[in-house]
């Protein structure tokens, strides 16, 4: 069993930058695909990014791909979102996702995770 713990949110301005982590325990982290999602109330939860076992593979939705860059880190279990000229249409939840997969798969589907975080909230102002 993976248990994730997402951390970093909070207010930020248009333009400004912030960094999520998510924190992972159980399980072997370096074998796992990771993900990060974002929900607003009353909406279908939806893709932001994902990343490969190694971190050599990434891939993002077209509304933060340039501004959003995933990386994790396996001896400390983490994964993380950097994300720079934010926008207020990034305000949302976000949630970290994993899964087991093979070393070069990504997903991009929330049915594709097997484990999810409580969530984070990122709130842009304009």
């Amino acid at each position: 069993q993976v248990q994730l713990v997402e951390s970093g949110g909070g207010l930020v301005q248009a333009g400004g930058s912030l960094r999520l982590s998510c924190a992972a325990s159980g399980g072997t982290f370096s074998s796992l695909i990771m993900g990060w999602f974002r929900q607003a109330p009353g909406k279908e939860r939806e893709f932001v990014a994902t990343i490969n076992w190694s971190g050599g593979r990434t891939y993002y939705a077209d509304s933060v791909k340039g501004r959003f860059t995933i990386s994790r880190d396996n001896a400390k279990r983490t994964v993380y979102l950097q994300m720079n000229s934010v926008k207020p249409e990034d305000t949302d939840v976000y949630y970290c996702a994993a899964s087991p997969g093979r070393a070069t798969s990504i997903y991009a589907r929330t049915n594709d995770y097997n484990y999810w975080g409580q969530g984070t909230q990122v709130t842009v102002s304009s």
